[in-house]
């Protein structure tokens, strides 16, 4: 719900859990996300304002940002100008580095999930996958991740992954938003495979055993796509230049490890002059945009905006 602060007018966005807090998993998923977003406050990562119990529901209030790369898409669906995208894709991953140098994995970038102000400023939402990582060789769940961006150790049921799920998901997001167009769209998670196969070719051998031990794939033959049969990133990029490629493949690699570091990136030349933009103009676009909440506490008294009025 978009909303506006009764006494001081300050517009914000209320997450509403559509279950009560009697319900196990939604309490457990509401209190890990609060849990999660009190420890990180970050310029590219929306700020969470306040919670509050009504009716025995529970709700999260936030600063609100007037649309999302998703809407952006929308509203260019040959791909976002190219200025855009390297000063977007730079916020994400300066919001992203900072998740995972707090040992925090966000297991579902997706467009919806990232908000853009009007002035430009772009902040990671929707921490309900987020997760603190443990120690080596610990196990998580693999159903996580909006199917279209989740990394093919994911998509063959590997427990044992890490900070580069994202990594995956980042470099589908960039693909996405430069030509307009999902990278992946699978129907199903084998299909999700199939289409990523068809890009790169062959798993690794670490995916291929554990596709073959998951029960959901009893069956089921992974494609072994010739060479020439590849869709790679080249032919389905053919206009695009070398560093643009090179971010794709540096995000897009099967082997986790073998991933691109976010020093590699953020040094990358396809970012030439991000950091004194960044460092330069990044605050003022937030006070100009009236959206840095780090300050703002203890809201009590919020009335669901209703209208389309532009005072609202």
């Amino acid at each position: 719900m978009k909303c506006r602060h009764k006494d001081t007018g300050q517009i914000v966005a209320i997450k509403k859990f559509k279950e009560s807090d009697e319900d196990e998993q939604v309490r457990k998923t509401a209190i890990r996300e609060i849990r999660i977003l009190k420890q990180l406050r970050h310029d590219n990562i929306v700020n969470l304002i306040d919670v509050f119990r009504s009716k025995n529901k529970l709700y999260l209030v936030f600063e609100y940002l007037e649309t999302t790369i998703l809407g952006k898409l929308e509203k260019y669906p040959y791909g976002v100008p190219e200025e855009e995208v390297k000063r977007y894709f730079y916020q994400l991953l300066k919001g992203v580095e900072y998740c995972h140098y707090h040992n925090i994995i966000h297991r579902d970038i997706k467009p919806e999930n990232l908000l853009v102000s009007k002035c430009g400023a772009l902040k990671l939402c929707d921490f309900g996958f987020a997760r603190t990582l443990e120690g080596p060789n610990s196990k998580y769940t693999d159903y996580v991740s909006t199917r279209w961006y989740r990394a093919p150790e994911l998509l063959v049921g590997d427990r044992e992954y890490g900070k580069p799920v994202d990594l995956w998901a980042v470099g589908c997001m960039f693909a996405e938003i430069v030509n307009g167009l999902p990278l992946f769209p699978g129907d199903s998670d084998i299909d999700q495979l199939f289409h990523i196969i068809n890009c790169f070719g062959r798993l690794s051998e670490r995916q291929i055993e554990i596709f073959k031990q998951n029960p959901m794939f009893t069956g089921v033959e992974l494609p072994q796509p010739q060479d020439e049969e590849l869709q790679t990133l080249e032919k389905r990029f053919p206009s695009i230049d070398k560093d643009t490629l090179e971010i794709m493949r540096l995000c897009l690699h099967y082997v986790p490890e073998r991933r691109g570091t976010y020093q590699d990136l953020l040094v990358h030349p396809y970012f030439n002059g991000l950091e004194e933009w960044y460092n330069r103009e990044l605050k003022g676009i937030l006070e100009k945009d009236g959206i840095c909440g780090n300050s703002i506490h203890n809201i009590q008294k919020l009335k669901p905006n209703k209208t389309k009025s532009k005072k609202e």
